[in-house]
Protein backbone atom coordinates (compact mmCIF):
# COMPACT_ATOMS: atom_id res chain seq x y z
CA UNK A 1 0.00 0.00 0.00
CA UNK A 2 1.34 3.51 -1.01
CA UNK A 3 0.29 5.58 2.18
CA UNK A 4 1.31 8.78 0.96
CA UNK A 5 -1.62 8.49 -1.52
CA UNK A 6 -3.88 6.99 0.56
CA UNK A 7 -3.24 9.89 2.80
CA UNK A 8 -3.54 12.26 0.63
CA UNK A 9 -8.10 11.54 0.71
CA UNK A 10 -7.52 11.64 4.59
CA UNK A 11 -10.76 13.26 5.94
CA UNK A 12 -11.58 15.61 2.60
CA UNK A 13 -13.12 12.08 1.28
CA UNK A 14 -15.38 11.26 4.22
CA UNK A 15 -18.91 12.24 4.08
CA UNK A 16 -19.82 15.18 7.02
CA UNK A 17 -16.03 15.84 8.04
CA UNK A 18 -16.19 19.34 6.76
CA UNK A 19 -15.95 21.71 9.42
CA UNK A 20 -16.29 24.56 7.26
CA UNK A 21 -14.97 26.36 4.15
CA UNK A 22 -14.52 30.27 3.98
CA UNK A 23 -12.77 33.44 2.02
CA UNK A 24 -13.61 35.44 5.24
CA UNK A 25 -10.22 36.14 7.82
CA UNK A 26 -12.33 36.67 10.92
CA UNK A 27 -14.91 33.36 10.52
CA UNK A 28 -12.04 30.96 9.58
CA UNK A 29 -9.93 32.40 12.88
CA UNK A 30 -12.71 31.79 15.10
CA UNK A 31 -13.44 28.40 13.41
CA UNK A 32 -9.79 27.10 13.65
CA UNK A 33 -9.68 28.84 17.16
CA UNK A 34 -12.83 26.80 18.01
CA UNK A 35 -10.95 23.30 17.82
CA UNK A 36 -7.34 24.70 18.93
CA UNK A 37 -7.28 27.63 20.74
CA UNK A 38 -8.02 31.71 20.09
CA UNK A 39 -4.91 33.14 18.09
CA UNK A 40 -3.78 35.59 15.82
CA UNK A 41 -4.43 35.21 11.98
CA UNK A 42 -2.96 36.83 9.34
CA UNK A 43 -2.26 37.02 5.47
CA UNK A 44 0.88 37.89 3.78
CA UNK A 45 0.60 40.16 1.10
CA UNK A 46 -2.09 42.52 0.24
CA UNK A 47 -2.91 40.84 -3.59
CA UNK A 48 -3.56 37.23 -1.69
CA UNK A 49 -7.46 35.69 -0.73
CA UNK A 50 -8.16 33.51 1.93
CA UNK A 51 -9.80 29.98 0.48
CA UNK A 52 -9.50 28.17 3.75
CA UNK A 53 -11.28 24.49 4.56
CA UNK A 54 -11.02 22.38 7.55
CA UNK A 55 -12.24 18.81 8.13
CA UNK A 56 -12.20 17.46 11.66
CA UNK A 57 -13.16 14.49 13.86
CA UNK A 58 -12.45 14.47 17.93
CA UNK A 59 -11.72 11.17 19.38
CA UNK A 60 -12.10 12.64 22.89
CA UNK A 61 -9.29 13.93 24.04
CA UNK A 62 -7.54 13.71 20.65
CA UNK A 63 -8.52 14.84 17.30
CA UNK A 64 -7.66 14.50 14.06
CA UNK A 65 -8.18 17.19 11.45
CA UNK A 66 -6.88 18.71 8.11
CA UNK A 67 -6.69 22.40 7.64
CA UNK A 68 -5.76 24.89 4.45
CA UNK A 69 -6.01 28.51 4.02
CA UNK A 70 -5.20 28.97 0.85
CA UNK A 71 -3.36 32.08 1.44
CA UNK A 72 0.11 32.82 2.70
CA UNK A 73 -0.65 33.18 6.63
CA UNK A 74 1.17 34.27 9.84
CA UNK A 75 -0.24 32.66 12.71
CA UNK A 76 0.33 33.49 16.41
CA UNK A 77 -0.69 30.59 18.80
CA UNK A 78 1.60 31.84 21.15
CA UNK A 79 1.38 29.34 23.83
CA UNK A 80 -0.94 26.15 23.27
CA UNK A 81 -1.14 25.61 27.51
CA UNK A 82 -3.05 22.53 27.31
CA UNK A 83 -2.66 20.44 24.17
CA UNK A 84 0.43 18.62 22.10
CA UNK A 85 -0.04 19.34 18.31
CA UNK A 86 1.15 17.29 15.59
CA UNK A 87 1.36 19.18 11.93
CA UNK A 88 1.88 17.29 9.06
CA UNK A 89 2.05 19.23 5.51
CA UNK A 90 0.97 17.06 2.62
CA UNK A 91 1.66 19.58 0.41
CA UNK A 92 3.08 23.45 0.67
CA UNK A 93 5.45 24.26 3.66
CA UNK A 94 5.79 26.09 7.20
CA UNK A 95 8.24 27.94 9.09
CA UNK A 96 8.07 27.68 12.74
CA UNK A 97 9.58 28.96 15.66
CA UNK A 98 9.01 27.09 19.00
CA UNK A 99 11.07 28.46 22.19
CA UNK A 100 14.24 28.10 21.17
CA UNK A 101 13.64 25.76 18.50
CA UNK A 102 13.16 25.99 14.83
CA UNK A 103 12.03 23.94 11.74
CA UNK A 104 11.00 24.69 8.21
CA UNK A 105 8.54 22.04 7.88
CA UNK A 106 7.46 20.27 4.69
CA UNK A 107 6.08 16.87 3.02
CA UNK A 108 8.72 15.12 4.85
CA UNK A 109 9.36 16.99 8.19
CA UNK A 110 6.30 17.63 10.34
CA UNK A 111 6.32 19.61 13.68
CA UNK A 112 5.49 19.16 17.41
CA UNK A 113 4.73 21.70 19.29
CA UNK A 114 4.53 21.15 22.90
CA UNK A 115 2.12 23.45 25.21
CA UNK A 116 4.83 25.36 27.10
CA UNK A 117 6.88 26.62 24.37
CA UNK A 118 5.80 30.38 22.81
CA UNK A 119 5.19 29.33 18.90
CA UNK A 120 4.95 31.52 16.18
CA UNK A 121 4.37 30.28 12.51
CA UNK A 122 4.51 30.90 8.77
CA UNK A 123 2.05 29.16 6.05
CA UNK A 124 2.69 28.83 2.53
CA UNK A 125 -0.73 29.34 0.16
CA UNK A 126 -0.20 25.79 -0.87
CA UNK A 127 0.12 24.14 2.94
CA UNK A 128 -2.06 21.40 3.09
CA UNK A 129 -1.53 19.75 6.76
CA UNK A 130 -3.15 16.83 8.80
CA UNK A 131 -3.22 17.84 12.08
CA UNK A 132 -3.30 15.93 15.23
CA UNK A 133 -4.39 17.48 18.67
CA UNK A 134 -3.58 16.11 21.87
CA UNK A 135 -5.13 17.06 25.19
CA UNK A 136 -2.18 17.93 27.72
CA UNK A 137 -3.33 15.86 30.51
CA UNK A 138 -3.43 12.69 28.70
CA UNK A 139 0.26 12.93 27.66
CA UNK A 140 1.20 14.63 31.30
CA UNK A 141 -0.46 11.25 32.67
CA UNK A 142 1.02 8.74 30.10
CA UNK A 143 4.53 10.21 31.24
CA UNK A 144 3.98 10.34 35.06
CA UNK A 145 2.85 6.73 35.57
CA UNK A 146 5.56 5.71 32.98
CA UNK A 147 8.39 7.70 33.93
CA UNK A 148 7.62 9.37 37.74
CA UNK A 149 9.70 12.42 35.84
CA UNK A 150 10.57 15.34 38.25
CA UNK A 151 8.66 17.94 39.75
CA UNK A 152 7.99 21.15 38.09
CA UNK A 153 9.61 19.92 34.59
CA UNK A 154 7.05 20.24 31.77
CA UNK A 155 7.18 17.57 29.08
CA UNK A 156 9.03 19.32 26.11
CA UNK A 157 9.04 17.06 22.17
CA UNK A 158 11.57 17.41 19.94
CA UNK A 159 10.02 20.14 17.27
CA UNK A 160 10.85 18.47 14.05
CA UNK A 161 9.29 15.06 13.07
CA UNK A 162 10.24 13.05 10.07
CA UNK A 163 6.83 11.26 10.18
CA UNK A 164 6.88 9.58 6.86
CA UNK A 165 10.30 7.52 8.04
CA UNK A 166 7.91 6.25 11.25
CA UNK A 167 6.15 2.66 10.27
CA UNK A 168 4.05 3.20 13.60
CA UNK A 169 3.39 6.98 13.07
CA UNK A 170 2.15 5.94 9.07
CA UNK A 171 0.38 3.36 10.58
CA UNK A 172 -1.49 5.36 13.69
CA UNK A 173 -2.63 7.77 10.70
CA UNK A 174 -4.29 5.69 7.97
CA UNK A 175 -6.21 4.10 11.50
CA UNK A 176 -7.62 7.50 12.18
CA UNK A 177 -8.19 8.05 8.76
CA UNK A 178 -10.29 4.53 8.22
CA UNK A 179 -12.20 5.82 11.54
CA UNK A 180 -13.24 8.95 9.96
CA UNK A 181 -14.30 7.47 6.93
CA UNK A 182 -16.30 4.95 8.61
CA UNK A 183 -19.72 4.47 8.37
CA UNK A 184 -20.23 3.28 12.28
CA UNK A 185 -20.33 5.76 14.79
CA UNK A 186 -16.86 4.88 16.90
CA UNK A 187 -17.97 7.85 19.23
CA UNK A 188 -20.38 6.28 21.23
CA UNK A 189 -17.78 3.94 21.94
CA UNK A 190 -16.39 4.53 25.38
CA UNK A 191 -14.20 1.75 25.66
CA UNK A 192 -12.90 2.29 21.85
CA UNK A 193 -12.45 6.10 22.14
CA UNK A 194 -9.95 5.17 25.16
CA UNK A 195 -7.93 3.05 23.16
CA UNK A 196 -7.26 5.54 20.63
CA UNK A 197 -6.05 7.98 23.46
CA UNK A 198 -3.88 5.31 24.70
CA UNK A 199 -2.67 4.32 21.24
CA UNK A 200 -2.04 7.76 19.91
CA UNK A 201 0.18 8.71 23.00
CA UNK A 202 1.93 5.85 23.41
CA UNK A 203 2.96 6.37 19.87
CA UNK A 204 3.95 9.74 19.73
CA UNK A 205 5.54 9.23 23.49
CA UNK A 206 7.85 6.10 21.52
CA UNK A 207 8.89 8.26 18.09
CA UNK A 208 9.21 11.56 18.87
CA UNK A 209 12.30 12.07 20.75
CA UNK A 210 11.71 14.74 23.65
CA UNK A 211 13.56 15.74 27.35
CA UNK A 212 12.79 12.69 29.46
CA UNK A 213 13.50 10.00 26.26
CA UNK A 214 16.55 8.54 28.58
CA UNK A 215 15.10 8.88 31.57
CA UNK A 216 14.54 5.78 33.69
CA UNK A 217 10.98 4.23 33.33
CA UNK A 218 9.32 3.18 36.77
CA UNK A 219 6.14 2.26 35.75
CA UNK A 220 4.45 0.49 32.88
CA UNK A 221 1.00 1.33 33.16
CA UNK A 222 -1.25 4.64 32.36
CA UNK A 223 -4.35 2.95 34.15
CA UNK A 224 -5.31 5.54 37.65
CA UNK A 225 -6.48 4.00 40.49
CA UNK A 226 -10.07 5.86 40.74
CA UNK A 227 -9.26 7.95 44.11
CA UNK A 228 -6.97 9.45 42.16
CA UNK A 229 -8.42 10.08 39.02
CA UNK A 230 -11.19 11.31 40.70
CA UNK A 231 -9.55 13.75 42.51
CA UNK A 232 -7.20 14.90 39.43
CA UNK A 233 -10.73 15.21 37.81
CA UNK A 234 -11.94 17.78 40.58
CA UNK A 235 -8.60 19.39 40.47
CA UNK A 236 -8.96 20.44 36.93
CA UNK A 237 -12.40 21.64 37.56
CA UNK A 238 -12.05 23.41 40.56
CA UNK A 239 -8.71 24.65 40.20
CA UNK A 240 -9.28 28.58 41.21
CA UNK A 241 -11.25 27.44 44.05
CA UNK A 242 -10.21 26.91 47.87
CA UNK A 243 -8.94 23.58 48.14
CA UNK A 244 -7.25 21.97 51.18
CA UNK A 245 -5.67 18.18 51.27
CA UNK A 246 -8.24 17.12 54.03
CA UNK A 247 -11.25 17.83 51.29
CA UNK A 248 -9.50 15.93 48.75
CA UNK A 249 -9.14 13.00 50.98
CA UNK A 250 -12.65 13.04 52.11
CA UNK A 251 -13.96 13.24 48.11
CA UNK A 252 -11.89 10.04 47.21
CA UNK A 253 -13.27 8.30 50.21
CA UNK A 254 -9.45 7.44 51.05
CA UNK A 255 -7.35 8.18 53.81
CA UNK A 256 -4.74 11.12 53.30
CA UNK A 257 -1.68 9.09 53.33
CA UNK A 258 -3.43 6.70 50.77
CA UNK A 259 -4.09 9.56 48.67
CA UNK A 260 -1.07 10.83 49.07
CA UNK A 261 0.54 7.73 48.02
CA UNK A 262 -1.80 7.12 45.27
CA UNK A 263 -0.69 10.85 43.58
CA UNK A 264 3.02 10.45 44.54
CA UNK A 265 3.10 7.04 42.72
CA UNK A 266 0.92 7.27 39.38
CA UNK A 267 1.41 11.14 39.04
CA UNK A 268 5.21 11.83 40.81
CA UNK A 269 4.17 14.40 42.63
CA UNK A 270 1.49 15.15 45.72
CA UNK A 271 -2.32 16.22 44.91
CA UNK A 272 -1.38 19.92 46.46
CA UNK A 273 1.67 20.14 43.87
CA UNK A 274 -0.29 18.86 41.14
CA UNK A 275 -3.31 21.42 42.28
CA UNK A 276 -0.09 24.28 42.45
CA UNK A 277 1.26 22.67 38.89
CA UNK A 278 -2.50 23.26 37.29
CA UNK A 279 -2.70 27.07 38.94
CA UNK A 280 1.00 27.95 37.62
CA UNK A 281 -0.38 26.74 34.33
CA UNK A 282 -3.28 28.97 34.43
CA UNK A 283 -0.96 31.68 34.99
CA UNK A 284 1.02 31.37 32.33
CA UNK A 285 -1.94 30.92 30.17
CA UNK A 286 -3.11 34.75 31.62
CA UNK A 287 0.08 36.33 31.43
CA UNK A 288 -0.06 35.61 27.68
CA UNK A 289 -3.67 36.58 26.73
CA UNK A 290 -4.81 39.19 29.39
CA UNK A 291 -2.94 42.59 27.92
CA UNK A 292 -4.20 44.46 30.70
CA UNK A 293 -3.26 42.31 33.64
CA UNK A 294 -0.20 42.89 36.46
CA UNK A 295 2.24 39.75 37.45
CA UNK A 296 0.37 40.38 41.31
CA UNK A 297 -2.90 40.49 39.66
CA UNK A 298 -2.33 37.36 37.87
CA UNK A 299 -0.50 35.68 40.70
CA UNK A 300 -3.47 36.36 42.99
CA UNK A 301 -6.32 35.36 40.53
CA UNK A 302 -4.57 32.01 40.48
CA UNK A 303 -4.43 31.56 44.21
CA UNK A 304 -0.56 32.93 44.83
CA UNK A 305 -0.68 35.17 47.77
CA UNK A 306 3.06 35.08 48.28
CA UNK A 307 4.52 37.34 44.92
CA UNK A 308 7.73 35.69 45.53
CA UNK A 309 7.13 32.16 46.02
CA UNK A 310 4.78 32.55 42.71
CA UNK A 311 7.87 34.08 41.29
CA UNK A 312 10.36 31.13 42.59
CA UNK A 313 7.79 28.61 41.25
CA UNK A 314 6.83 29.92 37.91
CA UNK A 315 10.40 30.00 37.01
CA UNK A 316 11.34 26.73 38.06
CA UNK A 317 7.92 24.84 35.98
CA UNK A 318 8.66 26.91 33.03
CA UNK A 319 12.14 28.36 32.63
CA UNK A 320 11.51 31.37 32.94
CA UNK A 321 10.18 34.78 35.17
CA UNK A 322 6.43 35.34 35.04
CA UNK A 323 7.88 39.50 33.96
CA UNK A 324 9.37 37.24 31.01
CA UNK A 325 6.36 35.68 29.96
CA UNK A 326 4.39 39.33 30.28
CA UNK A 327 6.97 40.78 28.23
CA UNK A 328 6.19 38.54 25.30
CA UNK A 329 2.54 38.73 24.69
Amino acid sequence: MNVPSVLSGALINAPGRQLFASRELDLTRHLVGQVMKPHQLMISGRSQQLNSRMHHMAFGGVSFSRLKYGAEVDIQPEFLNDFYLIQMPLTGHAVINSGNQHVDSNSDVASVLSPTENTAMHWSADNDQLMIRIDRALVDRAIWSHLGYPENTPLRFQLSFRWRDCSAWQCLLLYLSECAGSDIDVIQYKLLIANIEQLVVSTLLSAQPHNFTNAKTVRRTTVLPKHVRKVEEFLREHVNEPICADQLAQLAGVSLRSLYSGFKEHCGVSPMHYLRNLRLDGARLALSTEPEASVACIAMQCGFSHLGRFSIEYKKRFGESPSESLRKR
